[in-house]
């Protein structure tokens, strides 16, 4: 008998399964109700007295074979099942690549940064505006021939409701609801009914700023854009050329000498060297009564800039609408920007 229990044992040591229906039938083929060890169980009683100990023993010894060749052959073919349908699952993850900043965002933090460093806070305002805060009170009356500058979209239903074409529209607000000295940029989305072309965009993002209180002059005015020019670009060489804008005055253009060390530079400058970024110029008197402000007693000045233009000279993009593409392929070139 116990010769039989062995050979039993060596059976259960080399047996092998392919699948958990294999597993399973060798498990009712030794441990189920009419299974083997059942068998050799209810034969113990037949076994002499001086063999019981013995033949109790290697019966034990295939008993724990039996559940130890069983759990082994579950979890094995389990196992294999799950990485042939997810991979192995004891293999360390891969990590998540991580998201990056818009361009367009970064820049904005950019020039939003430079700006806190001289204690300019930041304002915000809506985007569907009405006619008061984004024309009127900015001194375009209506019917000014000036307001063909920028081509409107407005709402149909109501002619005195648009979507602003800039955030000049923010300033008012601010300067209605605060007083001197006022030192704040207005970044935001604006919109204008612009045909859409590597240049040109009827959505964009603007930062405009306004510097308000006792005796500020050009000269502030240029020195303010000759320490932005040098924190944003490294270049602080820039020239103001004579301008016209409805709300400041007198105005002017801003151009930075940006160099003709490269190709590039030659055919971005046109051969001068000299790339516009901005306008800026005083704020109008008129502007100042309209928002409550006694230019008697105050000045200021105001500027703004494109937030894609100025995207496009730092990062050297040719076409405005790869910013609003979303072309992950574009997108992941900035993640270590700025």
């Amino acid at each position: 008998m116990i010769e039989t229990v062995q050979e039993h044992i060596k059976k259960v040591e080399n047996f092998n399964a392919s699948t958990l229906e294999e597993v399973e039938a060798f498990r009712v083929e030794y441990a189920g109700k009419k299974g083997i060890l059942n068998t050799l169980f209810a034969s113990f009683r037949e076994v002499p007295n001086e063999d019981k100990k013995a033949f109790g023993q290697v019966l034990n010894t295939l008993k724990t074979a039996v559940a130890e060749k069983v759990e082994h052959l579950k979890a094995s073919l389990s196992s294999s099942a799950q990485e042939g349908q997810y991979g192995d699952l004891t293999r360390p993850g891969s990590p998540f690549a991580l998201g990056g900043q818009h361009p367009l965002t970064l820049v904005k933090n950019r020039i939003v940064e430079i700006f806190n460093q001289i204690g300019y806070n930041i304002s915000e305002g809506p985007e569907i505006e009405d006619d008061w805060h984004n024309f009127t009170a900015l001194n375009l009356p209506e019917y000014h021939p000036a307001r063909d500058m920028q081509d409107t979209f407005f709402i149909q239903t109501n002619p005195d409701i648009l979507l602003r074409t800039h955030t000049s529209s923010v300033q008012v607000r601010y300067m209605e609801n605060n007083t001197p000295p006022i030192r704040t940029i207005s970044p935001g989305r604006v919109f204008r009914n612009e045909a859409i072309s590597a240049r040109a965009h009827c959505i964009f993002h603007q930062v405009e700023g306004l510097y308000i209180d006792k005796d500020v002059s050009f000269a502030d005015l240029k020195q303010t854009l000759m320490y932005f020019t040098k924190a944003l670009f490294g270049k602080s060489k820039i020239r103001l050329r004579p301008s016209y804008f409805p709300f400041t005055e007198p105005s002017a253009e801003v151009d930075i000498y940006w160099g003709l060390e490269t190709e590039v530079d030659y055919r971005i400058t046109k051969g001068t060297g000299w790339l516009e970024i901005m306008g800026c110029g005083m704020v109008d008197p008129n502007v100042l009564k309209n928002c409550n402000i006694d230019p008697e007693e105050y000045s200021g000045f105001a500027f703004g800039m494109g937030i894609e233009r100025i995207a496009m000279l730092l990062y050297q993009v040719g076409d405005i609408r790869l910013f609003f593409e979303n072309d992950i392929r574009f997108l992941e070139q900035f993640k270590s920007s700025l």
